[in-house]
């Protein structure tokens, strides 16, 4: 080998190096900026490229790098909606790779009173909007296939923690809350539903007022046999978590907070009022977690008719079988209320 080729396949080595030393200092070094740690970018379904850059430039230290790897890897023409993880340090290699990484969203409801007020909440996880979600819950097509109306369509969620794609439709979005409420009803819950005369929308409905009545976990089943007997003996329930219900409904107000229910609301004309009508109300007065749900399913061994509120054991209730023993125990509860000053 002479001299002149050797020279010349240095020359041809240092321009490569040099070359590759740009190229990795450009496109594979850090090129981000504004991230302390890391940021989770939402890029909407039908989004573009210059959508793209609109949302990651605050991030971006150099966004002509960044556009050239882009055009390289054809991201520019192939943008995927999503929710994705950028990381502070992260090249334009890096950035590219995850755009294309659609990231899941732990998404977690529970003790929503409305379907409005569960879809604002499930709303602010996922992309399709409140209004959107509130559609297709209400389609009439999809409630009368499964059994549903719209006061009680919210017996359909199970609160819990659920995993979706942050652009999940909201069609699709349903499709799975069905299918985890069949799984939830499985052979066993159907037969002691059954067995209690009830549907599941119905057990739903009475363990909404089980969940709203007590916090007490270990006290549920006590309570749900309590409106089981009176529901046997053709009683109205007289559940004062549904006149609360009923007065939010009719002031179209369900931030108010009703610590104390007044004589004249138990005469409120609305299909919630247990005071005035049998049975069970239309749906549910909020989402019960599965403790109320199979509380009901699995209700205490008792003969009570009555309970209240204790004052010697607060968050807990007195039972009693006979309405004679109930006076007893309301009389001391309202004397503790008014002593309180709580008036509504």
């Amino acid at each position: 080998m002479n001299t002149k080729f050797k020279t010349l396949l240095l020359s041809a080595a240092g321009v490569f190096l040099v070359i590759t030393i740009i190229v990795y200092s450009k496109y594979f070094t850090s090129n981000t900026k504004g991230l302390s740690k890391e940021i989770y970018i939402e890029i909407p379904t039908g989004s573009n490229f210059v959508k793209v850059l609109e949302l990651v430039s605050p991030y971006i230290d150099n966004t002509n790098n960044f556009k050239f790897m882009a055009g390289v890897r054809s991201y520019d023409e192939n943008v995927k909606p999503g929710r994705f993880l950028l990381k502070e340090g992260m090249s334009s290699f890096g950035l590219v790779s995850a755009l294309r990484r659609n990231m899941p969203v732990n998404l977690a409801f529970n003790n929503q009173e409305r379907l409005e007020n569960l879809c604002d909440r499930i709303s602010s996880q996922i992309e399709p909007d409140t209004t959107k979600l509130l559609s297709v819950f209400r389609d009439s097509l999809f409630l009368k296939q499964n059994g549903f109306t719209k006061e009680n369509v919210i017996a359909m969620f199970i609160p819990n923690s659920y995993e979706f794609y942050w652009n999940v439709s909201a069609e699709k979005f349903r499709d799975k809350m069905l299918k985890e409420y069949k799984k939830f009803w499985t052979l066993e819950r159907l037969i002691k539903a059954k067995k209690l005369g009830l549907t599941p929308v119905e057990v739903m409905t009475l363990a909404s007022i089980v969940h709203k009545e007590t916090v007490k976990k270990d006290e549920r089943p006590k309570v749900a046999r309590v409106y089981l007997n009176r529901l046997a003996q053709g009683m109205p329930l007289q559940a004062d978590p549904t006149i609360i219900y009923a007065v939010k409904l009719k002031n179209n107000n369900f931030d108010q907070i009703i610590k104390r229910v007044l004589y004249a609301d138990l005469s409120i004309h609305s299909p919630y009022n247990t005071y005035v009508n049998t049975g069970l109300p239309p749906g549910p007065i909020a989402m019960p977690d599965i403790t109320a749900i199979d509380a009901v399913l699995s209700p205490d061994d008792n003969n009570y008719i009555y309970f209240c509120a204790s004052v010697e054991r607060f968050g807990y209730h007195e039972f009693a079988a006979t309405y004679e023993e109930h006076q007893v125990n309301a009389k001391k509860y309202s004397t503790w209320l008014n002593s309180t000053g709580t008036n509504r």
